[in-house]
């Protein structure tokens, strides 16, 4: 079998320079051996494709080539053993369905009026003149969406301490001391004090809180609630039969993990590159101005600028940096490389999004590529594809849209300074270094400029 090119390097030291500097390191592989990379694991061959006819002949090959659960069971340890993601066959199609609900165009317009009443709730509370880190802020945002919008949890002390964990499990392990600590311990969990001790603390503590909840959501029957709570605890799965609370505890966790870390850190890169190339900001305000005071959640989401604005943010520094791992099943034809059974193929997102022929100046942030140009599933891909695509994927640009038009919209801000902001690498997701610091200057008029303010928080 000849296997495409690829670097002899052992493991444990490609870890160490992917860490170190994730695109940098796949920007090197891809120059020195093309599109589709051979790299060994262990024992295990892996395969990664950034060529877009490859990704189609991964996604679209679902007999040779399967999204197996089991694949994603490095992920249970946060999202439960019967989450979506490590779901297969007729009970996978099915949750998906049942989630999908949540995230359906009445219910994304419903919702969107609250999604811009916490949005200015939450950057209200900032002081004037005084430097914060919008990653943070944003994080906080997109998080309350995730457990008050879609949950469908009430504002209140459970709401706090359900997001209060949900934010020490995405932070972990992200700082210098956590990384100490997980080389000396590793994955042993020696009680509360060890990093896995405390992880698996983290983990309980938040599942028991959302397992109680489903159970007292169960009891009250309330059928008028339009929430995902609801959905799945009023749902029958593939037999007819309902879901049990700790399977309606499972499929809630991906959902919100994705909308606190993916949307928050692309919010973060978003208000980064417009605030650092002052055509980017002017033109996006220009078209935000134009649909005056007030304007439908839906008016919003439709602007053609703030869309490729989106999109830009999220092809330049993609949140999901690969596609979701697929498992060849059988010997099968990949770029006209013959791959064996027991190859793990792996659609890389990020080298995809930075290929000159698809993308002219790939480095650069120029939002008017999505305005010129249809990009196809696979050359534009920042959900993933296929039967894992991300199911909040147009929930997640909705998101994304309302809450940075509430902000540009309302606030005059401005970076704190004008170093480039560097990604910074953190279990999934490439996250901005210092957290894209910012500092808001006054209110905005619709004609840019700032009304009269005594400096002081709200």
């Amino acid at each position: 079998m000849k296997l495409p090119p690829g670097p002899k390097t052992p493991s444990w030291l490609i870890g160490l320079q992917f860490e170190s500097d994730p695109f940098g390191y796949m920007d090197a592989i891809f120059k020195d051996y093309g599109d589709i990379v051979t790299l060994m694991f262990g024992s295990t061959l892996t395969i990664y494709v950034s060529n877009p006819l490859g990704i189609k002949e991964i996604f679209t090959n679902t007999k040779e080539i399967t999204a197996r659960g089991e694949l994603n069971l490095g992920f249970a340890l946060m999202t439960g053993n019967q989450g979506v993601l490590q779901l297969d066959g007729l009970i996978h199609k099915n949750r998906r369905k049942l989630l999908m609900q949540s995230f359906h165009g009445a219910r994304m317009q419903a919702c969107g009026r609250r999604i811009c009443e916490l949005t200015e709730k939450i950057i209200s509370k900032q002081t004037f003149g005084k430097p914060f880190v919008a990653y943070q802020t944003i994080e906080d945002i997109t998080l309350r969406v995730g457990i008050e919008v879609v949950m469908g949890l009430t504002e209140g002390k459970l709401s706090e301490k359900i997001k209060h964990l949900f934010i020490s499990i995405m932070r972990y392990g992200q700082s210098p001391i956590d990384k100490i600590l997980r080389n000396i311990f590793g994955e042993r969990n020696l009680g509360r004090w060890s990093p896995q001790g405390y992880l698996l603390y983290l983990q309980q503590e938040l599942f028991q809180l959302l397992l109680t909840e489903v159970e007292e959501r169960r009891k009250q029957a309330d059928f008028s609630r339009a929430d995902m709570i609801s959905d799945l605890i009023f749902a029958e799965n593939e037999t007819g039969q309902s879901l049990s609370n700790q399977e309606v505890r499972d499929l809630l966790l991906s959902p919100i993990f994705a909308a606190g870390d993916a949307s928050g850190t692309a919010i973060a890169w978003s208000l980064y590159w417009i605030h650092r190339l002052p055509a980017v900001r002017s033109r996006l305000l220009s078209e935000l101005d134009s649909l005056g005071e007030n304007p439908d959640p839906m008016s919003i989401f439709a602007l053609p600028y703030l869309n490729a604005v989106c999109n830009e943010a999220l092809r330049i520094y993609p949140t999901q940096l690969f596609a979701f791992p697929r498992l060849v099943e059988s010997p099968v034809k990949v770029m006209g490389y013959e791959l064996n059974p027991g190859t793990i193929l792996l659609a890389n997102i990020y080298s995809t999004h930075q290929r000159e022929d698809l993308y002219s100046q790939p480095k650069e942030f120029q939002p008017e590529r999505f305005l010129e140009k249809q990009y196809s599933p696979y050359e534009f891909l920042p959900f993933g594809g296929g039967s894992r695509v991300c199911i909040g994927g147009t929930f997640a640009l909705f998101e994304m849209k309302l809450i940075l038009a509430t902000i540009l919209s309302r606030y005059e801000l401005e970076l704190v300074s004008q170093r480039p902001e560097r990604p910074k690498f953190g279990g999934l997701i490439c996250y901005p270094a210092s957290g894209v610091k910012m500092v808001v200057h006054g209110l905005r008029q619709n004609k840019g400029q700032l009304q009269p303010l005594v400096s002081g928080s709200f």
